[in-house]
């Protein structure tokens, strides 16, 4: 594409890196598409051909669920006999009666704490390392997060980074960006409390910033990471403006998509030399398909209603509970394509802010940028797996009952776009001020989101996802 030439040469040095631990044609050539199979070269990798994955592992936190169960916080901390807790949250939530719960509990219970509040709402490699070095000087035998992803994703990278405390914080960042370090010995106790319905970060191994050198978003995935108990309380996101909540609400949709979509987990790839090696985004599973796709139907119904009516708790209670089975979906089964455009669109984001978030820094929210190429990429992906897209369309309100196979990608395509729109998601990556002429260096943010394009049934080059960025500049 002429919107390439430009960066031809630094994308192609991207794909070579990207592709440099696998040899398959996807990974190896600028355009090529391919579909991972059983004589797929993955298998290849070195002379004794190695056993291809056989195996899948389910993990996910402890949760309690329950209006008011933020108030047992204090009781199991001192259960746990700790002596000097971290609390993080930001500075809005900070002035919020989550916080205020969670503090009057820790008082009730004598549980010594001091809290964190400077988490960056879209957290970057500085806001990081600024919560790791408070918490290395601290000194903690627990934390504790309350607030959204951002919180719960900083309070995971803080616990890491405090038990191995000479790490940089590239060691366990996943590559290519950074080493990719496994965990290999336990973390700290986290008790997570969300308070918002999406990112269902409380149930998974993934901490998630922007890397600023690079222009991208990236992240940690271990299993280690996953909080030992996450409070999924109601009351808690009863605060939530109805910006925070549509996006986090749209977060939960794409996470449960994405699971359903994925590659299966037998044609990912060779089996890990060693089980601690298997990584915590596995591919669609039986197991995370049930969970995937519960939350799908629960937030087909509930996100509308949610974001309709501010006074309908029951459709918040059950967005709460579709954050959570959704996150122990895609905590194992992964993410796409989705989510792999989303960490460039939000991560070259210069200008855009959007409402209701409070926050002096440009901000595409993660759950609106991962969205608004949710149709674009359905079109692209559908031919893979045609029944599950149907299914999905269906869920979402399409009539599939005369729509053939071979049509899924469009009829799942166009329900993703009346949906957005009825919620009113921005339209397109255009309306973030993104053209034509930006998709060169969006393509080359996104490439390097290697954990996540891996997992799509279309392994895809620059001009594939350079594609669907095109057919996303304009949803409506």
């Amino acid at each position: 594409m002429s919107i390439l030439r430009s960066s031809a040469k630094s994308v192609s040095n991207l794909m070579r890196m990207v592709g440099s631990s696998c040899t398959c044609p996807a990974h190896t050539a600028l355009g090529t598409t391919h579909v991972h199979g059983p004589k797929c070269s993955h298998r290849r990798a070195s002379v004794q051909t190695p056993q291809s994955e056989y195996a899948f592992e389910m993990a996910t936190s402890t949760v309690r669920v329950g209006a008011g169960a933020t108030r047992e916080i204090g009781m199991d901390l001192a259960n746990l006999k700790a002596k000097r807790v971290m609390v993080f949250t930001d500075p809005n939530i900070a002035k919020l009666q989550p916080l205020q719960t969670v503090v009057e509990a820790l008082d009730r219970a004598h549980v010594k704490y001091t809290v964190y509040k400077d988490v960056r709402v879209e957290p970057s490699d500085t806001s990081f390392q600024a919560a790791i070095d408070a918490a290395r000087a601290y000194g903690p035998d627990a934390f504790v997060a309350v607030g959204g992803g951002s919180t719960i994703d900083t309070a995971k990278a803080a616990n890491l980074y405090t038990v191995f405390g000479d790490a940089h914080l590239l060691d366990f960042v996943n590559a290519p960006l950074g080493r990719g370090r496994a965990v290999d010995r336990p973390l700290l106790p986290l008790i997570a409390v969300p308070t918002t319905a999406g990112t269902g970060s409380e149930c998974t191994g993934s901490a998630i910033f922007d890397l600023k050198s690079k222009g991208a978003k990236t992240g940690i995935a271990d299993r280690a990471l996953k909080p030992m108990l996450g409070i999924i309380d109601p009351l808690n996101t009863r605060s939530m403006p109805m910006q925070v909540r549509l996006a986090s609400g749209l977060d939960v949709l794409c996470h449960a998509i994405e699971s359903y979509t994925a590659i299966p987990y037998h044609m990912r790839g060779p089996a890990p030399e060693n089980p601690l090696l298997r990584p915590a985004y596995q591919g669609a599973n039986p197991i995370s398909d049930i969970w995937s796709s519960h939350a799908l139907r629960m937030v087909a119904k509930a996100l509308p209603r949610a974001i309709a009516d501010p006074e309908d708790i029951d459709a918040q209670d059950t967005m709460t509970l579709a954050a959570a089975y959704a996150g122990i979906g895609f905590g194992n089964g992964g993410v796409h394509l989705m989510h792999g455009c989303s960490y460039g669109i939000s991560g070259l984001n210069r200008s855009y802010q959007h409402p209701e978030y409070p926050t002096e820094h440009a901000l595409c929210p993660h759950g609106i940028s991962v969205a608004v190429t949710s149709p674009a990429v359905a079109e692209f992906t559908a031919a893979m797996n045609p029944d599950r897209h149907l299914e999905i369309a269906r869920v979402l309100g399409a009539d599939v009952t005369h729509a053939k196979r071979e049509d899924a990608g469009i009829v799942l395509g166009d329900a993703l776009r009346r949906f957005l729109q009825g919620l009113g998601v921005p339209n397109g990556i255009a309306a973030f001020g993104y053209s034509t002429s930006d998709i060169g260096a969006l393509v080359e943010s996104i490439l390097p989101q290697h954990r996540v394009l891996k997992l799509s049934p279309r392994q895809t080059g620059a001009e594939q996802i350079a594609a669907i960025l095109e057919r996303s500049l304009k949803n409506y």
